[in-house]
């Protein structure tokens, strides 16, 4: 067993406290703010040894809030590796416009500002025998449970099988986390000053909290913190199953992560320390287990579930100026399942049984990791991971897991069963997406980013306003008559936790920058605002994709050389790039290929406009183990059929197949990106909507047609399940008539050769295509 030892990392310079106002325009409100973060790296600087195990400031037991502006949100902006040539920007950079995503983001804003900080803060306080000021725990996994008062036990108190309560509240904190991250992002967001307030507030709760568990002497350390006592680590390490304990580092990680979001967005250098804290206590248990102990402790189904403690201990340490901040990196390496990461790093598919999403997470910070040490094992883990997923794990709306559990490699349509893709998965999946491109400016990844972001993330967001409940669901079924898991909104859950911070961050990923600011990568085409800050450019992107083809990207503000990197989907059939009107780059000229990003690098003003013209074509994506199991998809849409028959829906899709291979031929599409096939609806698995859908349905081409002319011959397969009709349309897009007509000649001379066709149906099937009214027709809006 390879034995953990403190990573080496390259040296580093995270900027102090206020850094990230350097490159803001100056005014009285940010040079305010910028006063008070320099007034608290004063009083770091000027601390003393205390309770949290580091530093604490020397003259008062908790740090006083900063003065901070609502309209001048600082991001904390952490160190990054050498090897991330792009990197992201602040989330305070962007803002949505008015696009698909907007009412999501809309109704988690108004849960941030509704929701009471002292129901989430309710365990958390009866576990540090407080007052709960009169309020009840949010509920379902964030909730008491049956023996909050006796689950105090410190880790020299337990002894293994004491408790005899079961799993129940035994995640309580976990939710909490999830919220505070949610508020922190959400005044990233809006600025909205009545939402920085309740950060603070649920800081200042958490810093109660945590020094009264200090004064109790039952820990082991005074940067512990959590909603129950310390045992559940210690029986963990003693192996205990779920059951006895739940997933005790999991909800350390969502309690981490908080504290961290708290700091990077809101500046509270309260939560900074609460989460060195946390960092120092994780380190001080951990390095006294062995290696074997380790290894065996995250191989423990569900209790050894650790969440993304390595990725959040990485973030933790590209953000502290501590001393001892080197202790958190190698922290992060004691998480390691050093069975798992060899495994990947040797392109060894062992996932088939294992629980998806208490490995995915895992693996965000295996990749930081890896750019943070040098060790390629981590990164080359990372990337053979994800292609493990992706595709062949991976059902249409880009989720993964049945009954939240892996099946065999490269089974989709035979793992599809009544209760598939846990959204945290999908969740955690973007993240992994989204730092392997750091590092490697693969558009398959921000091609899967687009197509889960979308299709899962938004469309797991119930269209309904809330003031209690994220309204989310927590799987996204794929099977026949299936019905989206929104329940109660999934209040307290793990998907519950996740579901409210997606909409308060959809564009953290929409633009990119190049480590040098020469480049601007954009992902997605969602409207948004950029305000480079470092470039003094403000670039505003508009359209209403994807229900429309076209997207404008306009330099509001700025100047200067730029290269400009638009992504280019996989999908896309048609895709033309114009600079003030002038075509620069196209599909059909060769100059822009699918599955990359185009490069448009020149000298840009004020005024500059870049119009992209992507087509959405309507196709058929088939599953990659059955052919005939299919989904419909309308460029990056996936497209559900509204049914209650929980048998697959069978569906003839080639009668009406344009020239260039898309479905065009009695298909409607509405302002909404509803579409109606013959007499079929389909819904875009986006809508957010409560109805019974198919994602897939099932392909029946059962005879030879052509634009509605009927050839009267059957469609014959090849013994490997291919059809004629397969075959020729494999070779679409076409030119003109007369390539199909060419196509179809040769195809069926050779089936009939082949004796898979008789000669008589050949001459029906010549006459049927020559008849065919094929005209390019366009789909009907």
């Amino acid at each position: 067993m390879e034995q953990h030892h403190h990573p080496s990392a390259p040296s580093s310079e995270p900027r102090p406290p206020g850094a990230a106002l350097a490159q803001r325009p100056l005014s009285r409100r940010t040079v305010l703010r910028a006063g008070a973060l320099a007034t608290a790296a004063v009083g770091l600087a000027g601390a003393v040894p205390g309770a949290f195990g580091g530093a604490r400031p020397a003259a008062a037991a908790a740090l006083p809030r900063l003065s901070r502006d609502a309209a001048t949100a600082a991001e904390h902006v952490p160190a990054y590796p050498a090897s991330w040539t792009v990197r992201p920007f602040n989330l305070t950079e962007v803002s949505l416009g008015e696009s698909v995503f907007t009412r999501a983001q809309q109704q988690m804003v108004d849960l941030a500002r509704a929701y009471p900080v002292d129901r989430v803060l309710v365990v958390f306080r009866r576990n540090a025998n407080l007052d709960v000021k009169g309020a009840s725990a949010p509920g379902g996994w964030e909730e008491l449970g049956p023996a909050p008062d006796e689950q105090r036990w410190g880790p020299a108190e337990y002894v293994r099988g004491q408790n005899t309560r079961g799993a129940g509240g035994l995640l309580r904190g976990h939710y909490g986390g999830h919220f505070l991250s949610m508020l922190a992002m959400a005044y990233a967001t809006t600025g909205d000053q009545a939402i920085l307030d309740k950060v603070d507030d649920f800081v200042d709760g958490l810093e109660e909290c945590r020094a009264a568990l200090a004064a109790t002497g039952r820990y082991s350390h005074p940067g512990f913190l959590a909603a129950y006592g310390e045992w559940q680590f210690s029986a963990l390490e003693a192996y205990a199953p779920y059951g006895e304990i739940w997933a005790p580092w999991y909800t350390c990680h969502k309690i981490l992560a908080g504290l961290i979001d708290a700091y990077r967005y809101t500046g509270s250098a309260l939560a900074l320390q609460l989460a060195e804290g946390l960092g120092r206590w994780t380190h001080a248990r951990l390095s006294a287990c062995t290696p074997e102990q380790l290894e065996r402790m995250w191989g423990i189904y569900i209790g050894g579930e650790a969440g993304g403690m390595n990725d959040a201990l990485v973030d933790l340490y590209t953000l502290s100026t501590a001393a001892d901040r080197d202790d958190f990196l190698a922290a992060a390496a004691l998480f390691d399942l050093r069975s798992l990461v060899t495994a990947c790093a040797q392109d060894r598919d062992t996932l088939n049984g294992k629980h998806a999403n208490m490995h995915i997470p895992t693996f965000v910070g295996y990749a930081k990791l890896g750019a943070w040490t040098g060790d390629a094992t981590y990164s080359a883990a990372t990337r053979n991971f994800f292609g493990m997923i992706v595709p062949g794990r991976m059902y249409a709306h880009g989720g993964t897991g049945e009954g939240e559990m892996w099946g065999p490699a490269n089974t989709v349509a035979g793992d599809i069963g009544p209760r598939n893709a846990e959204s945290c998965a999908a969740y955690n999946m973007l993240k992994v997406a989204r730092t392997l491109f750091f590092e490697q400016q693969d558009a398959a990844y921000m091609d899967y980013y687009e197509r889960t972001v979308l299709n899962h993330i938004l469309g797991g967001k119930r269209d309904q306003a809330s003031t209690t409940s994220p309204q989310n669901l927590y799987m996204f079924p794929v099977g026949p008559g299936a019905r989206k898991e929104y329940g109660n909104g999934n209040i307290g859950t793990c998907c519950g936790g996740t579901g409210l911070e997606s909409p308060v961050k959809y564009q953290d990923s929409i633009w990119f920058r190049s480590a040098d600011d020469s480049a601007l990568w954009v992902n997605l085409y969602i409207a948004s605002e950029l305000r480079w800050t470092s470039r003094g450019m403000r670039i505003v992107q508009e359209g209403d994709y994807p229900n429309d083809e076209t997207v404008t990207l306009r330099i509001a503000e700025g100047a200067g050389e730029l290269d400009l990197r638009l992504r280019v989907p996989a999908w896309a059939t048609s895709f033309v790039v114009a600079v003030n009107g002038a075509t620069v780059a196209s599909t059909s000229a060769g100059t822009a290929t699918p599955g990359t990003y185009v490069s448009v690098d020149r000298t840009w003003s004020t005024g500059d406009q870049v119009t992209i013209t992507l087509a959405l074509p309507l196709r058929a994506e088939a599953t990659i183990d059955r052919p005939d199991i299919q989904s419909l998809q309308r460029g990056p849409v996936v497209l559900s059929a509204l049914s209650s028959s929980t048998k697959y829906l069978q569906l003839s899709l080639y009668d009406r197949m344009g020239l260039d291979g898309s479905l065009s031929r009695g298909v409607d599409v509405d302002e909404q990106g509803y579409v109606t096939i013959g007499t079929q609806r389909f819904e875009p698995a986006f809508s957010g909507q409560d109805v019974a859908y198919h994602m897939y349905v099932q392909r029946s081409e059962k005879r030879i047609t052509f634009a509605g002319v009927d050839s009267g011959a059957a469609n014959p397969t090849r013994p490997d399940g291919t059809s004629f009709l397969d075959e020729v349309w494999s070779a679409a897009p076409f030119a003109d008539r007369q390539e199909l007509l060419e196509r179809v000649q040769t195809t069926s001379a050779a089936w009939v050769a082949e004796r898979l066709m008789s000669a008589r149906d050949r001459q029906k099937v010549l006459v049927a295509v020559a008849r065919a009214p094929f005209t390019r027709p366009a789909v009907t809006r």
